[in-house]
């Protein structure tokens, strides 16, 4: 009995040492694997996910996804979801300001951590430090500073399932839409494209994973292409990504 109640009480401990924790939620691999690590970090409790939605289109700034699949993706994970709604092609300043609001609520909750799944790009890493310390929060970066091939044979290994949803046509074609992420596709990338996609060559859709109540049975749809107007327009005319429509 006693050995029981000791038990316990160091179990009450742990729990009450770990730090509430956001995660910056994108709906792809990264992000996932973050999140697959942050549940083997006794430090870290995962509280809620937090994503940006376009508020027109109802889907996934950047990578394109129905809101709905967003949705499934936090109920099969049983965890509490938080979307900043923002305008398509926001400026830097409403960007700003949503998530300046959005993490003022979450401090209101004591969650003064923030996760991300992003992997080598410093310049990203600084904004987004300096913006969570101007909000009093603290940034953590689970897969910081991984070999990008290795990561890609990690979530392959750990059982997280990914498809690719959009590619920037400068550097891959619409071939890969709906690729699967894991070994072979290292086999098949152009030189020059990180593993990853982390220098926004691709995105992707995470539709199962080890911590998932199920997978979400994924539908491939129609393929759009769209280009975006160049942020300087000395360097071209605009940029243009191939999309892959996903529903269920």
């Amino acid at each position: 009995m006693v050995f029981t109640v000791v038990y316990f009480q160091d179990f009450i401990r742990c729990f009450a040492a770990m730090v509430k924790t956001v995660l910056n939620w994108s709906s792809g691999k990264d992000a996932a694997l973050a999140y697959h690590l942050l549940r083997q970090d006794e430090r870290y409790d995962v509280t809620t996910l937090l994503t940006t939605v376009n508020s027109e289109k109802d889907r996934v700034v950047m990578h394109g996804v129905r809101e709905q699949l967003l949705d499934m993706q936090a109920e099969r994970m049983g965890i509490r979801h938080k979307k900043v709604h923002l305008p398509p092609s926001p400026s830097h300043d409403v960007y700003n300001e949503a998530m300046t609001h959005v993490l003022a609520q979450l401090k209101q909750e004591n969650i003064t951590t923030a996760a991300f799944g992003d992997i080598f790009l410093e310049d990203l890493r600084r904004y987004r430090e300096d913006q969570l310390a101007t909000a009093g929060f603290k940034g953590i970066f689970p897969v910081w500073g991984m070999d990008t091939r290795d990561m890609v044979q990690l979530v392959d290994n750990v059982g997280i399932e990914a498809v690719i949803v959009c590619v920037n046509e400068a550097v891959l074609g619409k071939e890969f839409l709906g690729r699967k992420i894991d070994s072979s596709l290292l086999n098949d990338l152009p030189a020059g494209v990180d593993p990853c996609g982390e220098n926004g060559e691709f995105h992707t859709f995470v539709y199962n994973a080890p911590y998932f109540k199920a997978p979400i049975p994924i539908q491939l749809g129609e393929v759009v292409h769209t280009v975006y107007p160049s942020p300087d327009p000395d360097k071209g005319e605009g940029y243009g990504f191939w999309f892959l429509d996903l529903y269920v």
